[in-house]
């Protein structure tokens, strides 16, 4: 429906107004070619005058060929496209430019996912049971963490996998990560007018950006072999520390146990310290046994642990958990309570069963195989480069950490690649601060979840063409 700011008290007629509002709409390509424009009737009564003042102006646009009448349907624009003046047309141009995506051949993207393989079959009859059971409660509002059932399957899931220890009153249910980090900065804001929260370099950028937006006070961390420097973490005067020890997002390092212990050691020195754990793409390792988490360690409850079901299931499915030490539980409720589920209860009781009915670990285990096949894939091709690559981030997740040794900007490489319709993403992005002056070797995440593993071959064969023919 057209928003038109009609000027009662002017000397130009309504009818006109409305008519030059359109024809100016038209003209500028907002009203695209064989649109269907509201009919006379709903028109007049969304703009509250009277429909003889639409129908003057429809008809005016229709004797100038603007719009046309088709019998029995309504109105619908013309094709004008040569009325267009050299700035509107311009105009459009850049606009459809900006909305349309360049397509690449190749998009090694560290954040897609297999999504060619997701259990549809299983998930069509899990729904298909849900509404089938006349459960007429799914449709009323629910507990205000997540249902009972579906928190008892998410504390038996992460306790079986991860080490986890918690019952199911420590954990609320929200609509994916974002979502729980803005309602966790939130809590962490109310536990302390000082709150700073320190994060890994480079890190997760959209938690950062989430953390800021909010007003939290923010400082980034270098990283050394072992992950997130101690020693600088003591010096930021942060009290919070937000980390991925499973898997550090995006360089793949695994924190050892004895960080681990000083990264505990470091939050049990002061009351309202504690350490954000976001436990990213745990569920894939594909050598040796799986990592437990950092909140399993946790004696004195000061670790926020935070996962979401979107990189093991589908991204689509908008469904996070956040477990909270018994202290920041009572804060919530204290403070917090008012916030009902943003997960629907369908959903929920949806990835309860398969949860409970061993169909996410049939799942789980399915995808751990066809990733680490294409994983194992990548690493033989980029043997062609021989000594000209390093890779780092190898044994676990759904991306390699990739440092070309060659005389070119992470810029210049990215480009190239782009030019033989090959789509890569630099590590550069992911730093909350970049030292220019540093020198530094281009560095590539490349994703190979959602390539098939000829494409991830071929992928490779150009790239290694695009930088050396």
């Amino acid at each position: 429906m057209f928003t038109i700011h009609l000027n009662t008290k002017s000397k130009i007629p309504l009818y006109d107004q409305i008519y030059t509002y359109i024809k100016d709409e038209i003209r500028s390509g907002s009203i695209p070619y064989q649109a269907k424009l509201p009919s006379t009737r709903s028109l007049a009564t969304y703009l509250q005058v009277s429909r003889n003042t639409v129908d003057m102006a429809y008809s005016q646009l229709v004797s100038e060929g603007y719009i046309e009448s088709k019998s029995k349907s309504g109105y619908y624009v013309c094709q004008i496209t040569e009325m267009l003046t050299l700035p509107e047309r311009a105009s459009l141009t850049q606009i459809r430019t900006q909305q349309t995506k360049p397509h690449f051949t190749y998009d090694f993207s560290p954040f897609a996912i297999d999504i060619h393989h997701f259990p549809y079959n299983t998930w069509r009859k899990l729904s298909k049971e849900c509404l089938n059971n006349f459960n007429n409660d799914l449709f009323l509002l629910g507990h205000k963490q997540g249902d009972i059932d579906f928190r008892e399957a998410i504390q038996k899931y992460l306790h079986e996998s991860r080490g986890v220890q918690c019952d199911k009153e420590q954990i609320i249910v929200g609509a994916g990560a974002d979502y729980l980090l803005q309602l966790l900065a939130q809590l962490l804001q109310a536990l302390s007018e000082t709150c700073k929260i320190a994060m890994e370099n480079p890190t997760y950028t959209q938690a950062y950006r989430i953390f800021r937006g909010l007003g939290v006070t923010t400082c980034c961390i270098p990283l050394d072999k072992s992950g997130i420097s101690i020693d600088h973490l003591k010096l930021s005067g942060a009290n919070i520390a937000y980390v991925t020890p499973s898997h550090q997002y995006p360089l793949g390092i695994i924190m050892p146990i004895k960080r681990r212990q000083a990264l505990l050691r470091w939050a049990n020195e002061k009351e309202n310290r504690y350490i954000i754990e976001d436990d990213h793409d745990s569920e894939f390792r594909y050598k040796g046994k799986p990592i437990p988490a950092l909140q399993g360690l946790d004696q004195n409850g000061k670790v926020i642990y935070i996962g979401t079901f979107s990189r093991a299931i589908a991204p689509a499915i908008r469904v996070g958990y956040l477990v909270l030490p018994q202290a920041l539980l009572s804060l919530y409720k204290s403070k917090y309570n008012y916030y009902t589920s943003t997960v629907s209860r369908i959903d929920q009781a949806i990835l309860t069963a398969f949860i409970s009915d061993g169909y996410f670990e049939r799942h789980l285990n399915k995808m751990r195989t066809r990733y680490k096949g294409k994983h194992d894939v990548l690493i033989q091709a980029l043997k062609i480069f021989k000594s000209k690559v390093s890779i780092q981030g190898e044994h676990a997740g759904l991306h390699l950490v990739v440092t070309f040794h060659l005389p070119l900007t992470e810029e210049e490489l990215i480009a190239r690649a782009a030019q033989s319709s090959i789509k890569l993403y630099g590590l550069k992005d992911f730093f909350i601060s970049f030292n220019e002056t540093k020198y530094y070797e281009p560095t590539i995440l490349l994703g190979y979840a959602n390539l098939a593993e000829d494409e991830i071959i071929n992928g490779i064969k150009h790239l290694y063409q695009a930088l050396f023919d």
